[in-house]
C-alpha cells in the first residue's frame, strides 16, 4: 500500500489508463496548462500532450457534445466540470445524447464517456455551487453514477468507469481533494455497481456515500463508547446500486438510518427506503430515517450552512430514535 491524496488518486487513475490506451483523453477547464482547478491532473499535460490533455474555453455545452460525438466515434473521454454545478449549461448532451444514443441508434453506437468532477456543497460556495445531483443523474436511465468517498476507492473506481462501454458520471468533492489514505500498489479497478461495508455492526445500519459519511464515522465512534454497534455501507456507486449489500445488512441489523447529503424531495434515500419496505419489510424493527439537507438553497451564512447540512450529531440522535433510546 502508498499513501496518496484524493487527488493524486484520480490523477493517477487517468493517467494509467490513458497510458494502457490511446483512445482516451482529458478535456476540460484548466486540466491542461494549470494542471486542473484543483491539480486533479497534475503532470499529465506535460506526459500526454496538448492532443490528450485539452484546455477549454467556458463553455460546458460545448466541450461536452465534443466529448459525445467523439465517444461515438470510437474515442474514450474524460470530460470535466469544474463542478457539478456548472454541467447544468451541458446537461442537454449528457441527458438526451450520451445516455440515449445506444438505444436510439439500435445499439449501433455506444458512448464510452465519463463525466467527472466535484459535487455537492464545499464551505461557503453558496446556493448556486453548493448543489448535489447525485439522484437527478441517477433518475436517467443509460447513465451509471459513481460517488467515491476515499482516495483508494476513487482509484479503483475512475479506472473501471474509463473501461465502461457507457456513459458514467463520476462525482467527487472539493473537499475531499486533500484527503489522504492508503491506495494499493500496482494495477487494481474496483467493479461499479458494488457497495462496500466500511464498519462491521449488529444493532443499526447507516448508509452513505461521498464526503458526507464521514460524518457516520465520527457517529458510529461515539456510539460504540455506549456500547451501540452501527454498520457503516458506503453505496460508492449509485446507480447501479448494490440493493444486496443494503437488504442484507437490514436483515441483521433490522434498523436503517440514511445519511444523503442532497435535498429531500425525490432523493437516493428515497430510493433505498422503497426498496428496503418492498423486499425487508417484515425485518424491520422501528422506521427508516433519513438525514438529507434542509429543504431550501444552501445558505452562504457559516451558521446557516451548519444548519443546513446533516452533521455526526444528526446521525447519533436518528440512531438512537430507531433503537428506540
Amino acid at each position: 500500500m502508498k499513501t496518496l491524496q484524493f487527488r493524486e488518486a484520480i490523477a493517477e487513475a487517468m493517467s494509467e489508463e490513458m497510458r494502457r490506451d490511446d483512445t482516451i483523453y482529458l478535456m476540460g477547464e484548466e486540466v491542461a496548462e494549470y494542471n486542473g482547478a484543483y491539480k486533479a491532473s497534475k503532470g499529465m499535460l506535460d506526459e500526454f500532450g496538448p492532443e490528450r490533455v485539452l484546455d477549454t474555453p467556458i463553455s460546458e455545452l460545448g466541450f461536452a457534445g465534443i466529448g459525445v460525438g467523439s465517444a461515438m466515434n470510437g474515442n474514450r473521454p474524460i470530460i470535466e466540470f469544474m463542478t457539478f454545478n456548472f454541467s447544468l449549461v451541458g446537461i442537454d448532451q449528457i441527458i438526451n445524447n450520451a445516455a440515449k444514443i445506444r438505444q436510439m441508434s439500435g445499439g449501433q453506437f455506444n458512448c464510452p464517456i465519463v463525466f467527472r468532477g466535484p459535487t455537492a456543497s464545499a464551505g461557503q460556495l453558496a446556493a448556486t455551487h453548493s448543489q448535489a445531483f447525485e439522484s437527478w443523474f441517477a433518475n436517467c436511465p443509460g447513465l451509471k453514477v459513481v460517488v467515491p468517498s476515499n482516495p483508494a476507492d476513487a482509484k479503483g473506481l475512475l479506472k473501471a468507469a474509463i473501461r465502461d462501454d457507457d456513459p458514467v458520471i463520476f462525482m467527487e468533492s472539493e473537499q475531499m481533494y486533500g484527503d489522504k489514505g492508503e491506495v494499493p500498489e500496482g494495477e487494481y479497478t474496483i467493479p461499479l455497481g458494488v457497495a462496500d461495508i466500511k464498519r462491521e455492526g449488529t444493532d443499526v445500519t447507516i448508509v452513505s456515500f461521498g464526503k458526507i459519511i464521514k460524518e457516520a464515522y465520527k457517529a458510529a465512534d461515539e456510539l460504540d463508547k455506549e456500547g451501540i454497534s452501527c454498520e457503516i455501507i458506503d453505496l460508492r456507486t449509485v446507480r447501479p446500486m448494490d440493493h444486496d449489500a443494503i437488504l442484507n445488512s437490514v436483515k441483521k441489523t433490522n434498523r436503517m438510518v440514511i445519511l444523503e447529503e442532497a435535498w429531500p424531495f425525490g432523493n437516493v434515500a428515497s430510493e433505498i427506503i422503497y426498496h428496503v419496505q418492498d423486499k425487508a419489510f417484515d425485518y424491520l424493527d422501528a422506521p427508516i430515517v433519513r438525514l438529507n439537507t434542509a429543504d431550501t438553497p444552501a445558505p452562504y451564512s457559516p451558521v446557516l450552512l451548519a444548519e443546513w447540512l446533516p452533521n455526526h450529531e444528526d446521525v447519533i440522535k436518528a440512531v438512537k430514535k430507531v433503537l428506540y433510546k
